[in-house]
């Protein structure tokens, strides 16, 4: 094995500027609203150049290729899929960039720019990584899957609709956002509420003729902290929350008085917890029959034109440390001298349908810095790119160790 992890080391850095020059590509191509057509175009001639094969787009939009197949008589044919997602939210105002959002700059082993961790900095040594292991015979008796998906609006909706159409479902799933090269387990639920107000509109010059759903909304908002600071906590996934996090209202112009005032709220769910509970618990703060609270759907097409409705639901989920593909993952990084032990995002992924929803093992393990996420000059440390090869290649070598053994 050790002779293996050095064969790895070797072909990873001679593919350093490879993988370097491929990162700069595809973050300066913007791929926000969930459109990767441009970038996953790019993505596509890397995957081919390198000889991926069973190359195509899924329903939803999210490219796909395959790598490795064939049984093997030792412990059977796995699969195993690695999933990074192309698109990243808007950029904001760009003049607060120092380096601009599709620069690709390089500074201090820093490269700048939207979706550097967020998740483009994982797409490239996914691929290479995936490459390496099949050219050393790591993926005998693997069949591997790169899955550049789409996630940021609705996490896990179009791996769901990738793994219904095209009858793909994998045994293993890595997730590839930031992590800072550690194993990552779980992450709690959300659940997003459209809490409404209904009132009566009047002219502003009598506005007490009206009745301000603005108003009425304030007793409700005010109530959130309060109960964000009495929702449950648990020892590893860390504290629920809830947040208002918009406001809208309804009114005919700027002088008249608001008849619908409506604010949405962020709600994350610990273990323990449903989204139905949840939804009672907000029910329990409207104080009058004025209100309504919802549960709110996803109903935007992707960029194909791909249409299906989704409720804003996604569960938590958790694997024990000892879940032998988080021990494979473990075995992973500490062969390659990375940190080994394990952690959670705070926020959620495509994670809640793979190991939430399909409940298939899965881990996250991505450079980068969760902290940096959605900021400006968002940016991962160049060597951390490279470095994350060394683990997705070797990582089907330990999963395959262990089935030899009977643990898989």
């Amino acid at each position: 094995m050790q002779t293996v992890i050095q064969e790895i080391s070797h072909r990873v850095a001679s593919h350093r500027d490879a993988m370097i020059s491929f990162l700069r590509d595809i973050v300066a191509i913007p791929s926000y609203d969930s459109n990767i057509r441009d970038v996953a175009a790019r993505v596509e001639r890397e995957l081919r150049a390198l000889g991926f094969d069973a190359l195509h787009y899924a329903p939803y939009g999210d490219i796909v290729a395959r790598i490795g197949g064939g049984k093997d008589v030792r412990y059977g044919e796995r699969t195993l899929l690695y999933d990074s997602h192309l698109d990243t939210v808007g950029v904001g105002d760009p003049a607060e960039w120092r380096h601009g959002p599709f620069s690709g700059d390089i500074e201090n082993g820093l490269m700048y720019g939207r979706g550097t961790v967020d998740e483009k900095g994982s797409t490239p040594p996914m691929i290479y990584g995936l490459k390496i292991a099949h050219d050393l015979g790591l993926l005998d008796g693997f069949t591997a899957y790169y899955f550049g998906s789409i996630e940021e609006w609705c996490e896990g909706l179009s791996a769901q609709v990738f793994v219904e159409e095209e009858h793909v479902r994998p045994d293993f799933v890595v997730i590839g956002e930031p992590t800072n090269l550690r194993v990552y387990r779980g992450h709690k639920g959300r659940v997003e509420f459209r809490v409404t107000a209904h009132g009566r509109s009047a002219h502003g010059a009598s506005h007490w003729l009206g009745d301000n759903a603005l108003y009425k909304m304030q007793d409700v908002i005010r109530a959130i902290p309060e109960l964000d600071a009495h929702l449950p906590d648990d020892p590893f996934l860390g504290r629920a929350s809830i947040v208002a996090t918009h406001i809208d209202v309804r009114a005919g112009s700027l002088n008249v008085v608001p008849d619908r005032c409506s604010i949405v709220l962020d709600r994350r769910l610990t273990f323990g917890e449903s989204a139905e509970q949840a939804l009672e618990q907000v029910r329990a703060l409207l104080p009058s029959k004025d209100f309504d609270v919802e549960i709110l759907r996803y109903t935007q097409p992707s960029y194909t034109g791909y249409r299906r409705e989704h409720e804003q639901v996604f569960p938590v989920w958790a694997f024990e440390e000892s879940h032998p593909f988080v021990q494979s993952a473990i075995a992973a990084a500490r062969a390659v001298g990375l940190e080994t032990t394990t952690g959670k995002w705070n926020f959620s992924t495509n994670g809640a349908y793979w190991a939430g929803v399909a409940q298939i093992p899965s881990v996250g393990f991505g450079p980068g810095e969760e902290e940096v996420v959605h900021t400006v000059d968002e940016h991962v440390r160049v060597d951390d790119v490279v470095r994350a090869a060394e683990w997705y290649a070797l990582l089907p070598a330990m999963i395959g160790t262990r089935a030899e053994r009977g643990e898989m």
